[in-house]
Parts: C-alpha cells; sequence; structure tokens
C-alpha cells in the first residue's frame, strides 16, 4: 500500500467520526452550547481543563480568534501537554488521588461557573475526581471523552466510576479504545490518532451554539477578533474591558 493510500485512510476515518459526532450527538451538543450560554447570561465564569494531548483541545477554545473570550485555561502543572521533562511524568500525575481536590482549592473557580473537561479514555482519577468535586462546588460539568471506554477498560479511580458519570453533559467523541485508526502488516502496533482532530472539532461545535443562543436571546457573544486582521486588537480589548472580571488569561 502506498503512503498517499494511508493518507486517504486516515482522512477518511477522520470524516466518518466527525460525521458520527455531527450526527450522534447533536442532541447532547445542543445542551452543551445551551448550558454555557445559560452561564454567560448569569454572570458565571467558563474554565476547560484536559491533561495530555486532551490539553489540546482544551487550549483550542481559549484565547482564540472566533472563540469566547470567557473561556479560561484550568492549568494543572505538569499534565498539560508534554512539555514536563519526563514526558511520562504527564500520564503519572493523572492517576494521583487528591490531586484535582487540591487543583481545584487554588483554582478561581466557584459555584455558578462551567467546566470543560476533556479525557479520552475518562478512566484516571484527575478527570474524575475533578468533575466529582467542582460538581460538589456548584460548577456545572461538560465531560468530552470517548464513553467506550467504560466498557472496554477499568477504571483507574478508587470509585470505579469514570468521567462521564459526574457530567451535567457528557459529549461522546466515539474515539475507539487505543486512539488509532490504522493498522498494516507490516506494522505491529495501530496508528494514526484521530482524538484530537474529533474532539477539537466537537468543542468548535458546542462553542459556536453557545454563541448562537446567546445571540438568539438577545445578548452578543463576548467573541474574540483575529489580531492579525484590522481592528481585531482594539474589539479585542473592548470585550477584555466589559467581561474582565471573569477573564483569567491576563493576570
Amino acid at each position: 500500500m502506498s503512503d498517499s493510500k494511508l493518507a486517504g485512510q486516515f482522512f477518511d476515518a477522520a470524516i466518518g467520526l466527525l460525521r458520527r459526532v455531527r450526527d450522534e450527538d447533536a442532541g447532547e451538543i445542543e445542551a452543551a452550547g445551551s448550558l454555557i450560554a445559560d452561564t454567560v447570561v448569569d454572570g458565571g465564569r467558563l474554565f476547560a481543563f484536559g491533561a495530555g494531548h486532551s490539553s489540546l483541545a482544551a487550549q483550542d477554545i481559549v484565547y482564540r480568534a472566533g472563540g469566547l473570550a470567557l473561556m479560561n485555561l484550568l492549568a494543572v502543572p505538569g499534565v498539560v501537554g508534554v512539555d514536563v521533562m519526563p514526558a511520562t511524568l504527564g500520564s503519572a500525575l493523572e492517576r494521583v488521588d487528591g490531586l484535582a481536590s487540591a487543583v481545584l482549592d487554588c483554582s478561581p473557580l466557584r459555584s455558578g461557573d462551567l467546566l470543560v473537561i476533556i479525557s479520552l479514555s475518562g478512566r484516571n482519577a484527575l478527570p474524575v475526581e475533578m468533575a466529582m468535586n467542582a460538581r460538589a462546588l456548584g460548577v456545572k460539568v461538560i465531560g468530552v471523552t470517548s464513553v467506550a471506554y467504560a466498557t472496554e477498560t477499568t477504571s483507574r479511580h478508587v470509585s470505579g466510576t469514570y468521567l462521564k458519570d459526574h457530567c451535567d453533559v457528557v459529549l461522546d467523541s466515539r474515539i475507539p479504545v487505543g486512539d488509532a485508526e490504522l493498522t498494516l502488516d507490516s506494522i505491529e502496533a495501530p496508528f494514526a490518532p484521530a482524538s484530537t482532530v474529533v474532539t477539537s472539532a466537537l468543542l468548535q461545535a458546542v462553542m459556536a451554539t453557545a454563541a448562537g443562543a446567546l445571540a438568539h436571546r438577545g445578548v452578543e457573544p463576548p467573541l474574540l477578533r483575529s489580531g492579525n486582521v484590522d481592528g481585531g486588537h482594539e474589539w479585542n480589548g473592548r470585550v477584555m474591558t466589559e467581561y474582565g472580571d471573569r477573564i483569567f488569561y491576563r493576570r
């Protein structure tokens, strides 16, 4: 098989997954967008968290041109991305009991806020405890995960539960266990993960839904413009001034 055919197969697999989440998660996308709009209207703050490569989708909706200015990154040192050394430390920290509680205690999260938690497997202690403890604080939780992991793997949290069990809305990315779309007889391991593509698209669909829901209620969505277009910086300055008390990435 030629390399170009493998590339085409990956695109086909990713497009197939995108079609599935578009069609099968439509109700949940609508619910998540409405929940975000509710939070904005009610004066709440928005946060997103993801560990490891799941942090890429979280970062994609924070301080993003065309995105909601109110979305803030809830960062956990050592688990956001692969910049920690060694990179394997990030994976180990996801399994540490009690870390989520310490993070939330030091965060600005409060009752009435909303937290998007992204975890492909949803099985590690950190995302499970993050969701449990956030809801106990009165925070609404949107979970983005692959529900298949709950039936094909075991939980790593003492409760035996998964992220999906502690959310107000669950967005199922439909990613198969193992997050690799392709196989080849001459390659022993499956390869070509699609979770970042699908999860980011899923969340952008939610953000679009939230913006539309706000506009439908007569509220101008607090959107950011690109700083690389004329007038972009001025627009963003106005939005950040108006909503400065709910934006934490400037402090």
